[in-house]
């Protein structure tokens, strides 16, 4: 007893598994490209932000840093939000608006985008950190004034002269700081310039800056002070260095006449002993950073919050990885993956169903139904494969059918012989006739008769199992045709039909010479049969290319067009009374053709009723 494929074997859930695996690999193969190329793009998309977040801060801290306030900065923020294509907004630490770019509502992210002081500059957005985190260019009361600028100018020029005079290889250039004070920078950096050139006006510090200083030094001495810290000594670049106190100094005379250079420790107290420490260090950096701030306060413009914004819109986030996009993402792979399934499941029923119809017929087949068909129309490999199986189940029954008529034939066939052998035998042994001269002729012609049919079956069981052999050799076609007819001259004159040979050139064969008289002689002793008396047959050979045509004519009754397809099956015959009175078996022109294809060639016949008919044996030369 058959039973179905089981269903994890089938072929429905074997694509089912391909297109699940399919989908599933192609989903994570787009996911962790789009991830790949998203996170690219936005670390190139940050970089940029970032980027443009630190020339804004640069710049508008570089504003601060120059003004008192930020009353004329609106041009400036301007330009630097067209610059940058975003929206800049700038509030006070409680979230008051100062200035915006844009015009329309503001909306502020929770957190600024940065905190402009150029007095606590953010070392994440700027490359180098400034000394102190104070910005350079915030200089307040050491800005130098004119004329102070142009005699230490001058000095300068003198200076990288002497220094080109000194040495032809010295590469000199003047730089000016953002308080206006200039140096001469050049690449020796190991060459002495006070030495060498002597400018005593560029080293000092200038009015100004003597101003600044000594109210810097009193700031860092206060707060010094209250650390119980020595004082210091301060240098242009608010470099330092340890100042000695002078001995019974009171912080009374300190006050009163004291400078930075010779500021004592605080009254009421032994000045403390000097310490080199690390954190006696940062007591005196920390001092100074505080004094300068102190000091520069009034010079610089308020803290103010900066907020860079997507313009014409509120602030969003770009695409990331999380809970809820993770979410979106698997939501539309489930969805991928569903669709995928769905259409493979409907794809496969599709499939499966026209599979079954014929496994279903092969199986009716297979249990003896020769008339098994199958009703499948569609034009895909599949509607192929059910014309292909529906011809081939037709032509088994063509051949089913053959089979029982051939045995019926068969057995009609002998039959005849055999019974007219027996009833003689059997009269002879009766004494009804006697065992003459007469009867043995006929009891020989039955028994020939029967070889005959025997001979012609042998013939062809051979050449159906591929085992019928071939002597072939070079034969000449005019004296092979002429021997056939010399050999059916006789049956043809009895008869009364007229047979002759028409041969056009010297063709020759290589082939089986028996075997192609065998061929030949059936289809003359065809001809002869069905043609009246009175009638002729011809025998025409020629060459035509690389193949040598034998055509057997004759003016017989012809064919029907409807019988002409048969001819050539076995048994035969176009009377359909199955007559003996021509003679015959049945089995000769399907000899021919099994003949004609162990040599490779065909045979083929045209015929016209009431005018005769035409066989056509082609042979390879």
């Amino acid at each position: 007893m058959r039973r179905d494929v089981p269903f994890r074997r089938s072929l429905l859930m074997r694509l089912l598994a391909v297109s699940v695996l399919v989908s599933v690999c192609s989903i994570a193969a787009t996911a962790w490209l789009t991830v790949r190329s998203t996170t690219v793009a936005i670390q190139q998309e940050q970089g940029q932000a970032l980027a443009d977040d630190a020339r804004t801060y640069d710049a508008l801290v570089g504003y601060a840093a120059t003004h008192p306030n930020w009353d004329g900065a609106r041009q400036a923020v301007s330009d630097l939000a067209r610059r940058i294509k975003h929206r800049i907004t700038l509030t006070t630490e409680d979230r008051t608006p100062i200035l915006d770019s844009d015009t329309g509502p503001i909306s502020l992210p929770a957190k600024p985008t940065a905190v402009i002081d150029p007095l606590s500059v953010d070392g994440a957005l700027v490359t180098d950190s400034p000394t102190g985190h104070i910005d350079p260019r915030a200089v307040g009361p050491y800005r130098l004034t004119r004329t102070e600028r142009e005699t230490l100018r001058s000095a300068a020029q003198r200076r990288a002269a002497c220094l080109r005079e000194a040495s032809v290889t010295v590469t000199t250039k003047i730089v000016e700081s953002p308080s206006g004070r200039p140096r001469v920078e050049t690449d020796d950096h190991g060459l002495d310039l006070s030495s060498r050139c002597d400018a005593p006006v560029l080293d000092g510090p200038t009015r100004t800056e003597a101003k600044a200083l000594t109210r810097l030094g009193k700031l860092v001495h206060t707060c010094l002070a209250h650390q119980r810290q020595p004082d210091v000594k301060l240098g242009l670049d608010f470099s330092w260095t340890p100042l000695p106190a002078p001995a019974g100094a009171t912080s009374q005379e300190t006050r009163a006449g004291a400078t930075t250079r010779d500021v004592p420790a605080a009254a009421g107290r032994e000045t403390a002993p000097r310490q080199d420490s690390a954190k006696n260090r940062k007591i005196v950096e920390d001092c100074i950073t505080s004094g300068r701030r102190e000091q520069l306060a009034p010079y610089v413009a308020p803290t103010a919050l900066m907020f860079v914004s997507s313009r014409g819109s509120t602030p969003s986030t770009i695409f990331d990885l999380s809970q809820s996009n993770q979410a979106r993402i698997a939501g539309v792979a489930a969805l991928v993956l569903l669709t995928t399934v769905t259409v493979t499941v409907l794809a496969g029923i599709r499939l499966i169903g026209p599979l079954r119809a014929l496994t279903g017929a092969a199986r009716r087949m297979e249990e003896g139904d020769v008339s098994a068909r199958v009703d499948i129309e569609r034009g895909d490999e599949i509607g192929r494969l059910a014309t292909a199986f529906n011809a081939m189940s037709e032509r088994r029954e063509q051949l089913e059918n053959l089979r029982k008529a051939m045995v019926s034939d068969v057995a009609h066939e002998l039959r005849t012989p055999l019974s007219n052998i027996r009833g003689w035998l059997e009269a002879a042994e009766d004494g009804v006739v006697e065992p003459d001269r007469s009867l043995m002729t006929s009891l020989l012609e039955e028994a020939v008769l029967l070889q005959h049919v025997i001979d012609d079956l042998q013939d062809l069981a051979m050449a159906d199992a591929g085992a019928l052999r071939l002597r072939k050799e070079r034969i000449g076609v005019p004296d092979l045709v002429a021997q056939v007819v010399t050999a059916h001259t006789g049956s043809a004159d009895a008869a009364g039909v007229a047979l002759t040979a028409h041969v056009e050139g010297h063709p020759e064969l290589l082939a089986d010479p028996m075997r192609v008289r065998q061929a030949v002689g059936n289809l003359v002793s065809n001809a002869v049969r069905h043609t009246p008396r009175g009638g002729s047959v011809r025998v025409r050979s020629r060459i035509d290319g690389t193949h040598v045509v034998i055509d057997v004519e004759d003016t017989g009754s012809g064919i029907a067009a409807e019988d002409l397809a048969h001819v050539f099956d076995r048994f035969w015959r176009a009377d359909k009374s199955r007559s003996r009175a021509t003679g015959g078996s049945g089995l000769g022109l399907s000899i021919v053709r099994k003949l004609a294809e162990a040599h490779g060639g065909t045979v083929s016949a045209t015929s016209e009723p009431g005018r005769g008919s035409v066989f056509t044996l082609r042979l390879p030369t």
